[in-house]
């Protein structure tokens, strides 16, 4: 008998069915020679700092750095029913072998591993690799099992990142805290990431515009521009010299064809950063949409840093490409030749999972009833991948320089000639066609043309763009690239996987909020964000140390680095940091101011932002909303500043998504905020389409 052990209940479930484990038992499923069981997340997590000595239950400046010779795991309480039954199935006589069926990387290893140790299970495993939940997938996968040893240096890897973020993250949460006197998260990848966003802002308010003129010309049906000038008399010179001469002179017409290759594949942050920038999704909504799909079988594994597919998947994707355009209807040129397609395989930059594509499944499925926010990413992920199939963009790029006196004036435009791949985009997405800017015809070199206007216009340089979540996780991929292997698995800050519920982390406490109208918002540090970086020393706001900590844990994967040697640096590093830093001056006080977000709905007094939640000023009043609120976590939302805004101004607020706890439905409601006779809040729903109204 077989163990199989996935990562979530609905994994299981999918591999279950595959492999004849059909008979439903407590916690598992069985059939055909298998035991099909599965984790809820990280079912064994490192223990809290009080369970090596009491004394660490205070958060004292005298006891750092905090540095366990051993470390200890301990059993997550709110899963230890599912520990207890897979520990069971571990122990049973008949179960000779185990199969690690947690998700193919660096976090599904160190998940299946912490529960096989904790068990203290002895017993032999192998792994099994794949990218997509489909039949087949699954079914070659268990054909193609690896011995588990061969995975010993990802583990290794894996339990030196988990620790050594432990040790950042506790002793610098701990250091700074005490030092200022309130709670401040500090992550590795957290607080570099606050930084930008604070930069940027610094970047923006210290901004000063200065003005520039221009002179604009029109000969015949072309329109022309000078050069900026600083100053509003040369322009004005300028403009005299040009009514005087009255014409002006062809000096050169350029024409190059130009072309713009098909698009990449989606890894997982590409496809965010269009999510967001197209349809409003924030990082962790498109990552959930991605993940049901995923689960549904309609697209592949959506946890993946890679934009290509691997050269065993040549013979499949022209089948499938004919599949997806016929679902979509779908119409134009794509190019199945092996020739073409070439650029789309790269079995080297392929590490755990290949590109997000749809699935054969997909384009044999009903999707009427998806909910329409899947429904959209399977959209985009649809659409890109047509598009990688399509003709390249062909255009022609005209540059017409022409002359008045000394000066030169140019214009730049382009004239389709092949649409290729943006034909598909545009029957998927008709509004977001580009607006050509089209040059008419042209005369020869030397032509001599009538100045038919001309004026002198005035503008302004532009700041930097506050971070929108495309902008800022292309900040975060990016991010220390300059000190980071080529070969490494994560590039820049976090993964794929973690960067949205970094951003998430910095909203939910307060460092960061989202602002703006329209599908995308701006993310701006608060004035706890700022203060938070002001105090930080350069090494923890910095993405550097997360470039060395992936050259590192990269060769450890490969045997080129001792983990023992890692994680001495990372001790020392921690060490040095607690006796070295000095308090920043008066930030204390800087740092214990409480944002204002609005009016108590009771007692009329100012509502207060704080660590865990929103508090009426007034002392006799009980109104509090707490950041970690029971009834939005019981419709799958989250307590954001901007809905206790508007609750506060308005007394109701939009939801979109909301999820019915009973069918897994989405929803739209508007929640009502009134009060009891103590000033306690109370919340109900009330959906606008349906008549009648409130829930």
């Amino acid at each position: 008998m077989k163990l199989v052990i996935a990562e979530k209940p609905s994994v299981a479930q999918s591999l279950a069915k595959v492999i004849g484990a059909n008979k439903r038992q407590d916690g598992y499923l069985e059939g055909n020679g298998y035991l099909v069981s599965w984790c809820i997340g990280h079912l064994v997590e490192l223990s809290a700092p009080e369970r090596y000595d009491e004394r660490y239950a205070k958060w004292r400046l005298e006891d750092l750095p905090i540095l366990p010779e051993r470390f200890l795991y301990e059993v997550s309480p709110e899963t230890k029913k599912q520990y207890q039954i897979l520990k069971k199935l571990m122990e049973r006589p008949d179960v000779e072998s185990l199969v690690c069926a947690t998700d193919a990387g660096r976090e599904g290893e160190l998940i299946f591993r912490l529960v096989y140790n904790q068990c203290r299970c002895q017993k032999p495993f192998e792994r099994l690799w794949i990218s997509s939940m489909e039949d087949a997938a699954i079914r070659e996968g268990f054909e193609k099992l690896k011995p588990g040893t061969e995975y010993d240096a990802l583990y290794e890897a894996a339990i030196c990142r988990e620790r050594a973020d432990w040790i950042v993250g506790m002793n610098a949460t701990r250091l700074f805290s005490c030092l200022y006197h309130q709670t401040l998260a500090v992550g590795r990848v957290m607080t570099p990431t606050l930084a930008m966003v604070v930069m940027r802002d610094a970047q923006i308010s210290a901004f000063k515009p200065e003005s520039f003129w221009t002179v604009q010309l029109k000969a015949r049906d072309i329109d022309v521009a000078s050069r900026r000038f600083s100053t509003k008399s040369d322009a004005d010179r300028l403009l005299s010299q040009c009514q005087n001469a009255g014409e002006v002179v062809i000096e050169s017409v350029e024409t190059k064809e130009k072309l713009e290759k098909s698009p990449l594949l989606y890894d997982l942050t590409s496809l965010q950063r269009d999510a967001n920038r197209i349809l409003g999704f924030t990082a962790q909504q498109t990552l959930d949409y991605t993940q049901s799909l995923y689960e549904k079988k309609l697209v592949t594994y959506p946890r993946t840093d890679s934009s290509y597919l691997t050269d065993d998947m040549r013979e499949m994707l022209p089948v499938l490409l004919k599949a997806v355009a016929e679902k979509f209807r779908i119409t134009g040129s794509l190019r199945n030749e092996p020739v073409h397609l070439a650029s789309v395989f790269d079995s080297s930059k392929v590490s755990d999972h290949h590109a997000i594509i749809p699935t054969r499944t997909m384009a044999e499925s009903d999707l009427t009833s998806l909910p329409p926010t899947e429904m959209a990413i399977l959209q985009l992920i649809s659409a890109r991948l047509l598009c990688t199939a399509g003709e390249d963009h062909r255009y022609a790029e005209v540059s017409v320089k022409l002359s008045c006196g000394t000066e030169e004036f140019t214009r730049k435009g382009r004239t389709v000639l092949q649409l290729g791949w943006k034909g598909i985009w545009q029957q998927f997405y008709p509004d977001k066609k580009n607006e050509e800017d089209v040059i008419s015809r042209v005369p020869g070199k030397g032509t001599r043309l009538t100045i038919d206007s001309a004026k002198v216009k005035e503008g302004k340089t532009s700041p930097p763009k506050h971070f929108t979540e495309d902008t800022l996780l292309s900040a975060m991929e990016t991010a220390g690239e300059d000190e980071t292997p080529e070969e490494a698995e994560r590039k820049g800050l976090g993964t794929p996987a973690t960067r949205a519920a970094t951003i998430e982390k910095l909203v939910q406490r307060g460092f960061m909020e989202r602002k703006g109208d329209g599908k995308t918002k701006h993310l701006i540090a608060t004035d706890k964000g700022n203060s938070l970086v002001t105090v930080m020393p350069e090494q923890i706001q910095s993405a550097s140390m997360t470039a060395e900590w992936e050259q590192k844990l990269l060769a450890i994967e490969h045997g080129e680095y001792d983990a023992a040697d890692f994680m001495d640096g990372i001790a020392g590093m921690i060490a040095g940091l607690v006796a070295n830093y000095e308090k920043v001056k008066g930030a204390e006080t800087l740092m214990s101011r409480n944002k204002v977000i609005g009016t108590c709905p009771h007692c009329g007094a100012e509502v207060l932002e704080k660590q865990k939640g929103w508090f009426c000023s007034n002392r006799e009043c009980r109104f509090i909303l707490w950041k970690d609120n029971a009834y939005f976590t019981k419709i799958g939302k989250r307590l954001t500043p901007q809905i206790v805004e508007k609750l506060l101004k308005d007394g109701r607020a939009r939801l979109k998504d909301c999820k019915s706890q009973k069918t897994g439905k989405t929803y739209n409601a508007d929640i009502l905020l009134t009060t009891e006779a103590d000033g306690r809040p109370q919340f109900s729903l009330e959906f606008p389409d349906a008549k009648g109204g409130s829930k």
